[in-house]
């Protein structure tokens, strides 16, 4: 046991450092919020922050094109190959109106029982009929061919990093989860509000969800946040 927490300490210690800088200009209320639950006490492990070790983070500085990031991931059974499937396929990902994908989004939260090892949250199981459209958020949707939405991801500008609140899709091996999370980093990249892109954590992930992180060119990280 002592062997294992020295080794968990050797590699936490060893994790890159990033600082993220929550701006109060974009949304007061939203990021005085969302700076409160990023920086409250982990839920196990009180003497540190909720998402400060393993943060789950691309560094987009290190990619000044779309086709750097996809230079960065490609290779067989990596994030580009499996994206590359999904569009031969005729996916695409589009900014979406939630409320006008209602009905899809409802079909896409109950597809499956059990996420990530866990039953699905109740909140997700429920019908959710209005959506509130934040500004300082995008919404992406990956559309089948015939136009049915799914998968769909939320994503909040927060300051110099940006993260994903939802991100969550049909189960069909195609690739549409790869496709959905790529080209949202590359959005990112051309529009360059942002340094970091954040999707959690990787501690405590299930071994399935670090590895589709990582084929997508995310890293575990040390992150510190200030509110400005």
């Amino acid at each position: 046991m002592f062997l294992q927490h020295y080794n968990t300490f050797l590699e936490v210690i060893k994790l890159p450092r990033a600082r993220l800088c929550f701006s109060e200009r974009i949304d007061p209320t939203d990021i005085r919020a969302t700076y409160r639950n990023y920086t409250k006490p982990h839920p196990r492990y009180k003497i540190i922050r909720h998402k400060t070790i393993g943060a789950a983070l691309i560094d987009l500085s290190l990619y000044p094109t779309r086709e750097a990031y996809f230079e960065a991931i490609k290779g067989k059974n990596r994030g580009a190959y499996h994206a590359k499937r999904a569009r031969s396929r005729g996916y695409v990902v589009r900014d979406i109106d939630r409320n006008a994908y209602a009905d899809d989004i409802h079909a896409i939260n109950t597809s499956l029982d059990v996420r990530q090892g866990r039953p699905l949250d109740q909140k997700y199981r429920e019908k959710q009929e209005v959506f509130e459209h934040q500004k300082h958020f995008r919404y992406w949707g990956v559309v089948h061919p015939q136009g049915k939405l799914v998968a769909y991801a939320s994503l909040g500008i927060y300051g110099n990093f940006a993260s994903f609140s939802q991100m969550m899709g049909i189960r069909n091996n195609e690739g549409i989860m790869h496709l959905l999370l790529s080209e949202a980093v590359c959005r990112l990249i051309d529009a360059g509000e942002v340094r970091y892109v954040m999707y959690d954590t990787f501690f405590g992930a299930q071994p399935g969800l670090r590895n589709f992180k990582a084929i997508l060119g995310f890293r575990p990280y040390r992150a510190s946040y200030t509110l400005q």
